[in-house]
């Protein structure tokens, strides 16, 4: 048992040695900050659409739109809401935005056809937007959740860094809430894991094979969409967002993704249940729904964050201390995530409780896979066996 314990405390060690060192850095926030300011306007400033596709979203879209009318951008601007078969005040609370003065001739509120079979719902949303902003002949697209408000000037930094750049997509990270508890003991690993996958530094590598995006909020070139054969090339794609970075990262172009805190998500998780179904939506999806691979995760999730908590309470000096080391680096390399979210640093230790919890739900969206209910979102079955 002792030999054991032994290779299964270096095992952890090594894989958070390997995660802390060469893992791109995934855990250093502060490296790929999106909110230094913009500086001066570019020479011209391009024409920009932006493309809210909206799903019973009435508690916050017209705070959203609201927003994205409040952007001090000095090129021509306009934003578009695709209400996708909403059965809530969605579209009318969009419409009270704009028909105010200052929406008036600068936002659209359109229906949503009915689905096509072999497309998500988001994608068929703004699908149906971007075909309404031709007539605007844009040079960027900027595609937003209908629950995000973003700050003021956050168009101008994003059309900034992708000029100075040379970016074909442009990405940010919203601010998610974290006052609840299970906000407070979910969200922050969310955010770390999602950059342990897909770590911004290979992202903005154009040798890298890695390419990620956060779907909440990015800038696309024109002609990179239409490169890559437009948002139809996509249509079936349940991680809409990543499956876009990689499509425009194949066809040679340049991706970058960052975190902000000054665009901030709507969106409350006051419950347990409302982060395991966030969760359990594009879990197993993200396993490419490989039964091998769900085995792997649980396993490969139990000995990186569970096995070093237990094995640093072995008797057994060469176990505990070993343990102990990798329980260090994982505390370590969490605590960037957890002072992102300005929470006390006592929310570190709690990474491994985190960890079972994301591999019960991953487990759940495997389960939901099989059942023909992957993939749920506002009472849609978006992934099918």
């Amino acid at each position: 048992m002792l030999i054991l314990a032994v290779i299964l405390a270096a095992l952890s060690l090594l894989i958070w040695i390997v995660l802390t060192f060469f893992r791109g850095v995934f855990w250093q926030l502060q490296a790929f900050s999106g909110d230094a300011p913009a500086g001066g306007p570019a020479q011209r400033s391009p024409r920009v659409v932006a493309i809210v596709p909206a799903r019973n979203e009435s508690e916050t879209i017209a705070r959203c739109v609201a927003s994205l009318l409040d952007q001090n951008y000095a090129g021509e601007f306009h934003v578009i809401v695709v209400d996708d078969h909403s059965d809530d005040c969605t579209a009318a609370q969009a419409q009270s935005v704009a028909h105010s003065p200052s929406g008036s001739t600068r936002v659209a509120v359109l229906p949503a056809t009915a689905l096509p079979s072999g497309w998500t719902g988001k994608l068929w949303a703004l699908q149906q937007g971007l075909t309404a902003s031709a007539s605007f002949s844009p040079d960027y697209l900027w595609f937003t959740d209908a629950d995000i408000v973003h700050a003021p000037d956050t168009l101008q930094r994003l059309v900034s860094r992708a000029a100075r750049q040379e970016l074909d997509l442009t990405s940010l990270m919203v601010l998610l809430n974290a006052r609840t508890i299970p906000e407070r003991l979910l969200i922050p690993p969310f955010l770390y894991f999602f950059l342990m996958l897909y770590p911004p530094k290979w992202i903005a590598d154009p040798q890298a094979k890695t390419a990620g995006a956060a779907g909440g909020c990015i800038l696309l070139r024109r002609d990179a969409l239409d490169r890559i054969g437009g948002i139809a090339s996509l249509r079936n794609q349940v991680i809409d967002d990543c499956a876009l970075a990689r499509a425009v990262k194949r066809t040679g172009g340049k991706v970058w993704m960052g975190l902000t805190r000054q665009s901030v998500s709507l969106r409350a998780y006051a419950t347990l249940a409302q982060i395991r179904d966030l969760i359990a939506r594009t879990a197993f999806t993200q396993l490419r729904y490989s039964p091998l691979l769900l085995f792997a995760t649980v396993l490969g999730m139990l000995l990186t964050y569970v096995a070093p908590v237990i094995l640093s309470f072995h008797t057994a000096p060469v176990v505990w201390l070993i343990s102990l080391t990798a329980w260090v680096l994982m505390t370590l390399t969490f605590l960037p995530a957890v002072r992102f979210y300005r929470l006390l640093p006592f929310w570190a230790l709690l990474l491994p409780v985190a960890a079972l919890f994301y591999s019960y739900a991953t487990c759940l969206s495997a389960a939901r896979y099989w059942m023909g209910l992957g993939g749920q979102w506002k009472g849609r079955a978006q992934a099918r066996p």
